[in-house]
């Protein structure tokens, strides 16, 4: 298959690739270090056009190929991953739900200043008793005076408390006690009486992104802030995730070739009797296999995505994808600090700061166990 760029997608690659060696790598790195969201770097790239990629000219945003906005994303994710990874899940399951299944009415008003770089979108799913298993989330919305009273937690929901934030779609219970269970989609915007949200939460990687635990007492939303069909929400979520698996996938990409080029260029000029370290053989093979690895990998992200650009089923492929470079990006990065040594043990070093955002890309969108599962079923088990 042929997965080469065209004239647009390769415009877009190289815008990336200068704001993310101009601004991303120069600034990023310091939010990194301070545990704080660079909304700063994500408004200038809204502003650029970026945080619509995947979103019609009509609604605000730029139409990008899914193939244009993996090679965009891995450019991104190459400078800091989480600039990169906040970027992701806004323009996918920040802003899709809203995109497939909204009305023109909810694109108007929400996907639209979404796409346009305005605000920073969020998707509410994971609660502190349910993450994987999706049909266990207890977040309840009740029929009440002509909307929804909506109750219950959400946890590790990134993109929601920044200062750009406009609030969360989050899916919810909407069966009544004792019947089939069923689930729908909300929009609640920041602001919203009896809406919360805790601290920014601490991980060992992806500093820079803003991730919290949201509470809703008693929230009330208008039958407007329902997105799709009430009984449908789970399937139309599930819709959504698939290309947030595309896109964990592209960041799992970059951040394996973003270690793999500081592990070359370290083993290059570091010696060790009397020779580079590129020249032995333990060395060698450690980076012709991340190398053959990522060409794989890369491999299986394009065809995913270009899977979904024409419109045949990508389920399984954007499965392989994530669990294919999720695990490689893991892999490749912890040989990256094998390469490096006690600096790459360090914190101040920049391989270190890939090391520690490597992890989470095995369990976010689905951990690697679901991605298992999902392929099994695919292919007849």
């Amino acid at each position: 298959m042929d997965f080469s760029l065209n004239e647009a997608e390769r415009d877009l690659v190289e815008l990336c690739r200068q704001f993310a060696t101009k601004e991303i790598a120069a600034r990023a790195p310091a939010a990194w270090e301070r545990a704080e969201c660079p909304t700063d770097l994500l408004r200038e790239m809204g502003q650029l056009g970026l945080l619509g990629m995947l979103i019609p000219e009509r609604w605000g945003g730029i139409e990008m190929s899914t193939v244009g906005f993996v090679a965009a994303l891995e450019q991104i994710g190459q400078a800091d991953q989480s600039v990169a990874a906040a970027l992701q899940a806004h323009v996918t399951i920040g802003s899709m739900p809203l995109f497939l299944f909204g009305n023109d009415a909810q694109r108007e008003r929400w996907l639209r200043p979404l796409a346009e770089g305005r605000v920073l979108g969020a998707f509410g799913l994971t609660e502190p008793d349910a993450g994987s298993d999706m049909r266990g989330i207890t977040t309840r919305a009740a029929r009440q005076d002509g909307g929804w009273l909506i109750n219950g937690r959400k946890t590790f929901i990134s993109n929601a408390g920044t200062d750009m934030s406009f609030g969360v779609t989050l899916l919810a219970r909407t069966d009544a006690p004792g019947e089939a269970a069923t689930y729908g989609s909300f929009v609640v915007e920041k602001g919203a009486d009896g809406f919360t949200m805790g601290p920014k939460m601490r991980g060992i990687g992806w500093r820079g992104l803003d991730t919290r635990e949201l509470s809703f007492d008693d929230v009330w939303v208008a039958d407007d802030q329902l997105v799709g069909d009430p009984a449908l929400g789970l399937g139309q979520f599930l819709g959504a995730l698939e290309v947030g698996r595309i896109s964990i996938a592209a960041l799992s990409l970059s951040l394996t070739q973003a270690v793999l080029d500081m592990s070359l260029d370290y083993a290059r000029q570091r010696h060790q009797f009397g020779k580079p370290i590129a020249s032995f053989q333990a060395t060698k093979f450690k980076l012709a296999d991340i190398a053959t690895e990522l060409e794989a990998a890369r491999w299986l992200t394009y065809r995913a995505a270009s899977l979904r650009d024409n419109g045949q089923p990508f389920l399984k492929e954007a499965s392989m994808a994530k669990l294919k470079a999720s695990r490689l990006a893991v892999m490749a990065a912890s040989e990256a600090v094998q390469i490096h040594g006690g600096l790459g043990y360090m914190l101040e070093s920049p391989v270190a700061r890939f090391y520690c955002d490597s992890k989470v890309l095995e369990i976010g969108e689905g951990t690697n166990e679901i991605q298992h599962i999902v392929i099994a079923r695919e292919i007849g088990c």
